[in-house]
């Protein structure tokens, strides 16, 4: 069985991060539509160049981090214009923050200027209109294959925080993708079984914790692995700046259940770092 879930796990790791390389790319051809004919060269520049593997998709920088940079650089020149907004609501759609482009529009108002910030405002006020708690679980979602799903209200009071539970597979190996909002986590508990039974955990996207009693906290990272006997205290969840998914596999057991028992209490888990 545990070799089976190892083999589960390896593949759907390549599957991810093959995935997110793929959502990593951006395609650009407003070059070629717009000047293809009139000044082809500078066309290829434009979408394979500036837009291709040398800059846009250079992985040293995410697409957040490319969006930050050009639009401090276009907001110190006082280029306010159709552009600006094209690439604010371009690192919108890159996970940038509402509190996020305020932050760099107040910064930058001392280096550029305080009416191009002012201008800034204007527009990155409308792109960014709408409710910014939705962008920031969007933009998580965007670090992962596995959906973050539906509010786990079924467990809700075992939970300090919100989480997220979306069922992956419910044959051979049932297994789910849970989804802690920063600082959530769940109480202390206890998997029982008379022989077999436990937990296997798999980080997915984001920071975490994991901690059984009497010892100290493990960080999970995307591609951790927590193996979790039966009859062992433990609990898991979210670190206080970061969003966090896990796969959480129950293996089977006999007389299998879970106790589940006193939360963590916010002096335990701010200790954390």
């Amino acid at each position: 069985m545990k070799k089976i879930i190892l083999v589960l796990i390896t593949m759907l790791m390549a599957f991810n991060n093959t995935t997110l390389m793929a959502q990593d790319k951006i395609t650009q051809t407003a070059g070629r539509n717009i000047l293809g004919e009139f000044a082809p060269k500078f066309a290829e520049l434009n979408d394979d160049v500036l837009f291709g593997e040398a800059v846009w998709n250079d992985s040293t920088l995410s697409l957040h981090d490319h969006s930050m940079v050009t639009i401090s650089i276009l907001l110190g020149k006082g280029l306010i214009d159709s552009s600006f907004r094209s690439h604010l609501e371009m690192g919108k759609k890159h996970g940038i923050t509402r509190k996020e482009i305020s932050a760099l529009l107040t910064q930058a108002a001392f280096y550029a200027g305080w009416p191009n910030a002012w201008a800034g405002f204007r527009v990155a006020k409308e792109v960014w209109s709408d409710n910014d708690t939705t962008t920031e679980k969007e933009r998580f979602q965007q670090q992962m294959i596995f959906p973050i799903g539906e509010p786990n209200t079924a467990y809700a009071r075992y939970f300090i925080g919100n989480s997220y539970l979306a069922p992956i597979s419910k044959e051979q190996i049932p297994f789910n993708n849970v989804t802690f909002e920063p600082r959530c986590r769940n109480n202390w508990h206890i998997h029982h079984a008379t022989k077999g039974g436990g937990q296997m955990l798999v980080g997915v996207a984001g920071r975490g914790w994991y901690q059984e009693e009497g010892k100290p906290a493990q960080e999970i990272l995307p591609g951790t692995i927590i193996h979790i006997p039966a009859g062992v205290k433990h609990w898991h969840g979210a670190a206080a700046d970061s969003w966090f998914a896990h796969l959480a596999f129950e293996i089977p057991g006999e007389n299998a259940s879970n106790e589940w028992l006193e939360p963590i209490t916010d002096e335990e888990y701010d200790k954390l770092k």
